[in-house]
């Protein structure tokens, strides 16, 4: 499930309740979306002090929730449909009816996707599009997102549940197939943006190897039945090292070195200006 909405070009973060089968939108990001304020959070501060019955109700309608962000997993003000549009009535913005008609629409899709799973892969890939990425790559990066998938559910299956865990074990992939831990690579790749994410700014061979990696790691994963965590990242890091022979290889052969540090959309723009 993809939990970045676009509204306009503007990211709106969410959160899925699964018993209430309902969005939770992050309050700052909509707040953006509907300002272009610089600084959403004080917005949202200067906005309860003119409405002080939004202020009073605030705690009822504006849940802290736990948001997937680059940075990990992060408490924020989330707020579902409802809640949403109490709060676009306290903000003045000619963008408060397409924001209204965009949740109808968002809320209608997810209910949609539960139904039918390959729908959210297509308004995915119908999102790489809008972004520019040929369609070549979006095939790999989704093959990609997929391989990942089977990966984190193998690695639930062996009791490891915790983000923190999934980035240690992670690292121990990349690091063996590329020389690189993911937070090294996105500086290698002048990646300085928490939202930024790494596998979006790979070429199509970094796409390859990343999806190597991580489907070796889940085949070894299923055939030991690792019990420990240590146990699990010993075969990432066995996972990791066949892709990283095998990048090196390929290396030997082009006689060039497969990880690049360009990001992969300011490829894509050269080549069209070629």
């Amino acid at each position: 499930m993809n939990n970045i909405k676009l509204f306009q070009d503007k990211r709106i973060r969410s959160v899925w309740n699964e018993e209430e089968e309902q969005w939770y939108f992050v309050v700052e990001d909509v707040v953006a979306a509907l300002t272009d304020s610089s600084d959403p959070k004080q917005y949202v501060k200067r906005m309860k002090l003119r409405d002080m019955e939004l202020a009073k109700g605030w705690v009822q309608f504006v849940p802290t929730l736990w948001v997937e962000t680059a940075g990990g997993k992060q408490r924020m003000n989330c707020a579902n449909v409802k809640g949403l549009l109490r709060i676009i009535q306290s903000i003045p913005s000619p963008k408060a009816e397409p924001f209204k008609l965009w949740l109808s629409q968002v809320g209608y899709e997810r209910l949609q996707e539960i139904e039918n799973p390959e729908l959210a892969q297509e308004r995915m890939k119908e999102l790489y599009e809008q972004k520019g990425y040929p369609k070549d790559w979006i095939d790999k990066r989704l093959r990609g997102i997929a391989i990942r998938q089977n990966l984190t559910d193998e690695w639930k299956k062996r009791g490891i549940t915790e983000k923190h865990d999934f980035a240690i074990l992670t690292a121990e992939i990349s690091n063996a197939t590329f020389g690189m831990t993911p937070s090294e690579y996105k500086e290698y790749k002048g990646l300085t943006k928490k939202n930024q994410n790494l596998r979006d700014h790979m070429n199509d061979l970094e796409l390859i190897f990343t999806m190597l990696g991580e489907r070796v790691t889940t085949e070894i994963s299923e055939k030991e039945e690792p019990e420990t965590f240590g146990e699990s990242k010993n075969i990432a890091r066995r996972g990791g090292t066949v892709a990283g022979k095998a990048r090196e290889a390929t290396e030997k052969e082009l006689g060039r070195s497969v990880v690049s540090n360009k990001n992969y959309l300011s490829v894509a723009e050269k080549k069209k200006l070629k």
